[in-house]
């Protein structure tokens, strides 16, 4: 490796030494033609770049000491600001063995915190080209005007999956994010096996729970997010899913995105994600689900937003505070079923048991309302009245303190 670096700096040398004589070349030049009279001293310095004064000291010198007096006396010698030859070795090396892979601004990063290098990330990003561990960027696309960003937080979220391995050795997991748009600060990430409306309603209650309800959400238009009727037309506002009915009920505007570009800003930061985020894991040593979500909310997350979020246009928030145990009501899923004869209730196939219930003798073929909650906890409620709850597994769980059903 070292040779490779002497390698370069020769080259960097002889180009220097070309460089010199193609000046020296110039300068009798112009001198010559000021000997002829044809230039004055002013004249003669324009031409070469310098004022009329330090003309007159480089002829001066060239009267003494001919071309010698002229060269710079730099030339030759090693700058003392140079990086060792070992130094940039034993980057290289960390970047082979430990960090082969990551974009060269990630590196850098962790260079500067965990290794104490001090370089800059020109220095590092050239090194690494000429080693040719990292590719140069390809040529950029036609300009696009982008879309504003909302001038204050709350104003809109973005939600959104992306399907990537995100852990070393495991199948392909989907990584869904709940992002503000008006300072792209990450509040929910969490991987998933499959994203759909659970995943949806987790992200939004750990959202709104933190912050507050927005003014608006943006989504694709996925199936669990809006119903489209036909392929490739608008969805159809009439007709609500789920994540639909939940939104509305709290207020909040529900945007369809109808193409990628739409959702640049949410795709530009999946890029990022999936840049950074599966090293980070590896780096940590994780290798499961539960072990990489803990990873994602208590380390990453800070370090991420830290790094790429920036501030509002307007500091003022719109979120908008909401009760907890409110929103864990809403934003699950509900479906209405009517009880069997033996005082059963049929889901996602499961049959639940209902109680004894000191409200009424039996509840046959009476209407209740399924709600399945994002940890997969269920509760069936007759009117406003919550009268059992059961784990995911259908098992029933003792209710020691029904609840009225959530505004």
């Amino acid at each position: 490796m070292s040779g490779f670096i002497a390698s370069g700096w020769r080259l960097g040398m002889k180009r220097t030494a070309w460089l010199q004589d193609r000046r020296m070349q110039k300068f009798r030049d112009v001198l010559s033609r000021w000997n002829g009279g044809d230039l004055s001293m002013m004249e003669a310095g324009e031409l070469l770049g310098m004022s009329e004064r330090q003309f007159r000291r480089y002829r001066d010198r060239y009267e003494e000491a001919g071309e010698a007096g002229l060269l710079d006396r730099r030339l030759g010698k090693l700058s003392t600001r140079r990086v060792p030859a070992e130094a940039i070795e034993e980057m290289l090396e960390l970047y082979r063995h430990r960090y082969l892979g990551w974009n060269v601004k990630h590196f850098h990063e962790h260079l500067l915190r965990d290794h104490h290098f001090s370089w800059g990330y020109t220095f590092i990003k050239t090194q690494l080209h000429a080693a040719g561990l990292v590719e140069r960027a390809k040529r950029r696309g036609a300009h696009r005007r982008k879309r504003e960003r909302k001038p204050c937080e709350g104003m809109m979220l973005h939600q959104d999956g992306s399907r990537h391995r995100w852990l070393v050795g495991e199948p392909m997991l989907d990584l869904i994010v709940t992002m503000d748009d008006a300072t792209s600060t990450i509040y929910s990430a969490f991987l998933i096996e499959e994203e759909g409306t659970a995943s949806s309603f987790q992200g939004l209650l750990e959202t709104f729970v933190a912050k507050g309800l927005p003014s608006s959400l943006y989504s694709d238009r996925g199936s669990h997010y809006f119903v489209t009727l036909k392929a490739g037309e608008a969805v159809d506002k009439s007709r609500l899913t789920q994540v639909g009915r939940a939104l509305e009920r709290l207020g909040i505007e529900h945007i369809p995105a109808y193409s990628p570009e739409a959702r640049g800003r949410s795709e530009r930061m999946f890029s990022t994600l999936q840049d950074r985020l599966p090293r980070e894991l590896a780096l940590a040593g994780i290798a499961d689900i539960e072990a990489a979500n803990r990873f994602i909310a208590q380390t990453y997350l800070p370090a991420h937003n830290a790094r790429f979020a920036r501030p509002a246009a307007v500091e003022d928030s719109a979120f908008v505070a909401a009760d907890p145990q409110q929103l864990a009501q809403i934003l699950c899923i509900e479906e209405e079923r009517v009880v069997a004869r033996d005082n059963t209730v049929a889901f996602a196939r499961l049959r639940l048991q209902l109680p004894q219930s000191p409200i009424r003798h039996h509840f046959v073929k009476a209407t209740v309302k399924v709600r399945h909650y994002p940890d997969g906890t269920l509760a069936i409620f007759h009117g406003p009245r919550r009268i059992a709850r059961y784990s995911s597994d259908g098992a029933a769980i003792e209710d020691t303190y029904p609840i009225r059903q959530a505004a």
